[in-house]
């Protein structure tokens, strides 16, 4: 395995600070509006699970009624 660089360890930490403000301003079973794309209209949905960073490079939660997990800064 190899030493993370530089700019790994700060997308790592950019990553865990939108994940860390996202659960800290909304608990799981809050209400997030949601949109698929830039300029979509706007859904409500409830969390399922608290924001958690998808392989290293996404912050992303799961919504009830959306298949798989979308990312919090469409949220």
């Amino acid at each position: 395995m190899s030493t993370p660089t530089k700019t790994q360890i700060k997308t790592q930490q950019r990553l865990q600070a939108e994940v860390d403000a996202f659960n800290a301003k909304l608990p799981v079973g809050g209400t997030v509006d949601f949109f698929d794309y830039e300029g979509a209209p706007l859904k409500r949905y409830k969390t399922r699970t608290e924001a958690q960073i998808l392989s290293g490079h996404t912050a992303v939660v799961w919504l009830e009624g959306k298949a798989g997990c979308v990312c919090v800064g469409h949220c």
